[in-house]
């Protein structure tokens, strides 16, 4: 099993089974993911909010997060936000020179 020391090193997956065969051969450094874990205390400037899902969606959620040694609700929120900055570059108008 391959550690790796930074998030950069974790590539952009092409599918699901990419991502799958990346993690059963690569796993986080622990001091990453202490790292981690201390830079997530810094936000104080958050809402509270309630989803309502389906428990089976929210238990496969889970055992990705877990997989990923990832609170999963951290990673809820870094999806809606790469979702976000998604959507907004998809909405700007491509400039031509």
């Amino acid at each position: 099993m391959r550690t790796f020391s930074s998030w950069e090193e974790v590539p952009l997956f092409d599918s699901e089974s990419a991502e799958a065969e990346f993690w059963m051969d690569n796993r986080p450094d622990v001091r990453l993911m202490e790292g981690a874990l201390a830079r997530g205390t810094e936000w104080t400037d958050s809402v509270t909010i309630t989803l309502r899902m389906d428990p089976r969606m929210l238990a496969r959620i889970k055992r990705l997060a877990r997989s990923r040694f990832l609170n999963y609700q951290s990673m809820i929120k870094q999806w809606l936000s790469e979702r976000l900055e998604q959507e907004l570059r998809d909405r700007t108008p491509s400039r031509v020179p």
